[in-house]
């Protein structure tokens, strides 16, 4: 199959990452404070809900490599932006807690199948010499579509219901995209190349340390995802245009990321982790502490956006560096801990704002991200057996290179791929 321009395809991924997590899953919480007035849920009902998409994003990422596997790349792309529409239109025509959560959970399944079919739709298509890049600026379609989320809460103050049909709209443009720009097979990996090594006990022991930080980090953050605009609105008295800000600067910080989260798993991932997540307290306390002062308010969105984006990205790399070879596990593994850790959140925040009230809340999971933060020593980072390498053998791109090797452990040609490449496919034509 041809190959295609490593950046056009980078922004098809950002595209469809974006309306996938940021429009589907992540715009929700932007809209509650609406939703909880127009159908007459308790704090407690909402935090159970925005559980829902966790909690079928976890058990669709599980199974999404196999149906990858099974439908290829463009089908299951296809599917996930299909389910995407139909979450967002249920949502948008939502009469109760049933049909809401119904619309959430099919958005969850939308976001566990798009990652996975779009990394396979890279293999095939995009050179492997820029796979990490065209990896970093599809990860970024997360903020990119939180971004976009904001003007239809500015432009439709009160409309939430108008809202999310044109996210709906947007979501068939996805589907669009995905059936006439990615591809209908799969990877095909090279006959000559090496299997991945086995997994030992200290990888193991490593990868259950970094899948409890981020179950924690999830956790801590599932209180600002889920009711950061809804205690603006209410305690601070914020109109909901206003909250809307606090997107915007989530979003854009958000950007930031990956370039932060870069540099730290090639400098010290332990000091690194532990600031992010004093930021991502700070950005708890500072919210709850003044919630009516709408520039205090968007510093602290800023804050957040940058501190969470950085430390999924952190658990990204760190992943992927703990088990070279595996990119389809490395990353999974924190990412599902991660979405678990805000599935567990989200109800237990519920109950507390129910309970004992928004500031009192936030404050107790700052408290737990602050217990966090001192443990981060513990932080699965350099090993001595990886002090000594390279700074250029080292994250996404490395993994794709160790991939790519022979059972000597050297590195495959270029040419020798594509001659492998161009047999399978001569031999599927005839």
């Amino acid at each position: 199959m041809a190959q295609i321009s490593g950046m056009r395809f980078a922004l098809i991924g950002a595209i469809l990452i974006a309306i996938s997590f940021g429009l589907a899953r992540f715009a929700f919480g932007l809209f509650i404070p609406q939703i909880r007035d127009d159908l007459g849920m308790s704090a407690n009902t909402i935090g159970v809900i925005a559980a829902l998409p966790l909690i079928s994003f976890v058990i669709v990422s599980l199974v999404a490599p196999l149906v990858t596997k099974y439908f290829g790349a463009r089908n299951t792309t296809v599917l996930s932006a299909s389910f995407s529409v139909l979450g967002l239109a249920l949502i948008s025509q939502a009469t109760g807690p049933i049909s809401l959560g119904i619309g959430v959970f099919a958005c969850g399944i939308c976001s566990g199948l798009m990652m996975p079919a779009l990394t396979s739709a890279m293999q095939a298509l995009v050179d492997r010499s820029i796979h990490g890049r065209v990896s970093s600026v599809m990860n970024a379609g997360t903020s990119i579509g939180v971004v976009l989320s904001v003007p239809a809460v500015l432009f439709l103050v009160g409309a939430w219901r108008y809202a999310y049909v044109s996210f709906a709209l947007i979501a068939i443009l996805g589907v669009v995209l995905a059936w006439y720009l990615i591809p209908s097979v799969s990877r095909l990996t090279p006959l000559n190349a090496a299997p991945p090594p086995k997994i030992t006990v200290r990888q193991w022991w490593r990868l259950s340390k970094l899948a409890l930080f981020a179950f924690a980090m999830g956790f801590i953050a599932s209180a600002y995802w889920t009711f950061a605009p809804d205690l603006a609105t209410n305690l601070g008295s914020l109109s909901s245009s206003q909250s809307g800000w606090l997107w915007l600067a989530l979003g854009i910080a958000g950007l930031g990321g990956a370039i932060v989260s870069d540099l730290a798993d090639r400098n010290n991932p332990a000091i690194t982790h532990a600031l992010m997540l004093m930021m991502l307290t700070t950005s708890l306390t500072l919210l709850a502490a003044s919630p009516s002062q709408v520039y205090l308010a968007v510093f602290s969105a800023f804050i957040f956006g940058l501190s969470y984006m950085s430390l999924t990205g952190l658990y990204l790399m760190t992943g992927i560096r703990l088990l070279p070879g595996r990119v389809s596990m490395g990353p999974v593994l924190p990412f599902l801990a991660c979405a678990l850790g805000q599935a567990a959140g989200a109800p237990l925040v519920g109950v507390l704002v129910g309970e004992l009230g928004y500031a009192e809340s936030f404050s107790i999971f700052a408290a737990v991200g602050i217990v966090i933060a001192l443990i981060s020593p513990f932080y699965p980072g350099h090993s001595e057996e990886e002090t000594g390498i390279p700074e250029d053998e080292t994250g996404l791109q490395a993994a794709f290179d160790y991939q790519l090797q022979d059972e000597e452990g050297e590195p495959l040609e270029t040419a020798s791929i594509e001659q492998e490449d161009n047999q399978v496919d001569n031999k599927g034509e005839s």
